[in-house]
C-alpha cells in the first residue's frame, strides 16, 4: 500500500506535467500555423504573381522578423522591411521583436515561398536580398506579399536601400494605413521615426 500511495506521489505528477507539455507543444505547432485562406482574410498584401520568373526555395528557418534560411543554405534578407531585433548579437530584443518573429515563424516554417530579386544579389554580410511571397496552394499565381503583410500589421517599418526600391512606395501605403490605425509596433512601442 506505502509503495502505491509513494508511486503516486513522485511518480504521476511527472507524467501529468509531461502529458500536458506535449499537448501544449502540439497545440503551439498545430495552432501556431496560419493557413493561407485564413491568411488572406485579413490582408490587403494578396498579389498576383507569375512563379516562372521568380525563385522558388523551401524555408529551412525563420531567424527572425526579417530574415531566414532557405533550403541551400543560404540566409536571404527580405527587401524593403525592418523588424524589430531579437538576434543580433550586439542589441537587446526590441519592442515587438518577438511579435514579428513569431509570425513569420507561423507563416513561412517549412513552407515553399518565391523570391524576386531586385537590383543586388546580397548585402554587406552575404544574405540575399530579395522580396518574398507566399502562393496559395491552390493557385500558385496568387501569393501574399511578405513585406508588404508585415508592413501593414506593424511588424515592421518601411526601411529603404537604393537601388532596391521597386515596391517601396507600396509599402509605405501600408506603412502609412499600419500607422494610422495603430497596428503592431505603432501601438506597443516608443519609435523614434
Amino acid at each position: 500500500m506505502n509503495s502505491v500511495k509513494l508511486w503516486q506521489l513522485y511518480i504521476l505528477p511527472f507524467i501529468v506535467v509531461f502529458i500536458l507539455l506535449s499537448l501544449e507543444t502540439l497545440n503551439i505547432k498545430i495552432g501556431g500555423l496560419i493557413s493561407f485562406h485564413e491568411l488572406v482574410k485579413s490582408s490587403t498584401s494578396v498579389v498576383q504573381i507569375n512563379p516562372e520568373n521568380l525563385q522558388k526555395a523551401l524555408v529551412a528557418k525563420v531567424i527572425d522578423g526579417d530574415t531566414i534560411e532557405i533550403d541551400s543554405g543560404e540566409h536571404v534578407r527580405f527587401i524593403g522591411v525592418d523588424t524589430p531585433e531579437t538576434v543580433h548579437p550586439k542589441k537587446s530584443i526590441q519592442c515587438y521583436g518577438k511579435e514579428a518573429s513569431n509570425k513569420m515563424k507561423s507563416l513561412l516554417s517549412n513552407k515553399w515561398i518565391y523570391l524576386e530579386k531586385d537590383v543586388s544579389e546580397t548585402d554587406r554580410y552575404g544574405r540575399l536580398l530579395r522580396y518574398i511571397y507566399l502562393p496559395n496552394p491552390d493557385n500558385p499565381a496568387e501569393a501574399i506579399f511578405i513585406e508588404e503583410y508585415l508592413i501593414e500589421n506593424g511588424y515592421g517599418k518601411v526601411i529603404t536601400y537604393p537601388p532596391d526600391v521597386k515596391h517601396h512606395d507600396k509599402l509605405l501605403v501600408a506603412q502609412k494605413n499600419a500607422q494610422a490605425e495603430n497596428r503592431g509596433l505603432w501601438r506597443k512601442c516608443q519609435i523614434n521615426y
